[in-house]
């Protein structure tokens, strides 16, 4: 599967919101089969969050789904994979479902959210896809059979309901989502999630491995988010690094770039922790 670090960001990004909701497993692998579903999500009923907080995100997750980012627009071949994953998936829920003799009806079976930063309109033609009443343009839903629909995020309308989704976009379209980011209230959860995630896209963007994926526009608007959320770490005197019974956001974001295997020296840049501090949280990951 693809390593670039959009659909790094993208899978770490739906895992954020997505946990507090329910049960989600990154590199999902389909029962039967040596491949893999970028993003697995099983709600959890008792959850006092609710799911209208993320919007139209939260809308697509009311029931067991999967979610297959795209940086590019999907080609024949990636939707007719993703949906043989889907079958695959519903085939096994069935069968677990079958011997707790608690049966699965066909609106219960897991859908598919093919979640594209652009579609080609002829490939949506061929697939039936169709905006269904009371879901925003840019969401193609196919035959209700295939329980499958596209979201074409370049095509989602500019307001808050879609912000979550147009992050993951590309071009104009992130650009504009960032703007809205960092233009909501500093008390915002969303804001501080997005920037804090955004900011450890920008250790990769240093280290050269986003140029050839990004264009200028929106480098210049995830730089000014990262320069954004170091001020504020700044701020808030979470500089001075770890301190005992203290969880600061440069720590979680020490520790996500210490799972990826980030040079120490990158983020001590990053964050403004010491080498000596990136290494016992080093110590406390193994």
């Amino acid at each position: 599967m693809t390593q670039i670090p959009h659909d790094q960001l993208a899978k770490q990004y739906l895992e954020e919101f997505l946990t507090p909701l329910g049960t989600v497993q990154r590199q999902y692998e389909v029962p039967g089969e040596a491949k893999y579903v970028d993003i697995w999500f099983v709600p959890d009923s008792t959850v006092q969050q609710s799911l209208s907080d993320l919007g139209l995100l939260g809308r697509m997750v009311d029931g067991m789904c999967l979610i297959e980012p795209y940086r590019n627009a999907p080609s024949r071949t990636e939707v007719r994979t993703s949906l043989m994953k889907l079958l695959w998936i519903q085939e096994d829920e069935q069968r677990k479902a079958t011997q707790l003799k608690q049966p699965l009806s066909e609106s219960e079976l897991p859908r598919l959210w093919i979640l594209a930063a652009t579609v080609s309109q002829p490939l949506v033609k061929d697939l039936g896809g169709q905006v269904n009443a009371g879901w925003y343009p840019g969401v193609y839903f196919l035959h209700e059979i295939f329980k499958t629909a596209i979201v074409a995020i370049d095509q989602l309308p500019m307001i808050p309901e879609t912000l979550l989704l147009r992050v993951l976009g590309r071009g104009e379209t992130q650009r504009q989502a960032i703007e809205e980011v960092l233009s909501l209230p500093e008390t915002a959860p969303q804001r501080n999630v997005i920037l804090q995630l955004v900011a450890s896209w920008k250790v990769r963007m240093d280290m050269g491995e986003l140029q050839d994926f990004i264009q200028r526009e929106e480098i210049m608007a995830i730089s000014r988010a990262f320069e954004l959320w170091e001020q504020e770490v700044k701020n808030q005197g979470w500089q001075e690094g770890r301190q005992e019974g203290r969880q600061g956001r440069e720590v979680e974001i020490a520790l996500n770039l210490l799972r990826e295997q980030i040079p120490l020296e990158t983020i001590a840049r990053t964050t403004g922790l010491t080498i000596a501090q990136l290494q016992d949280l080093q110590s406390q990951l193994q």
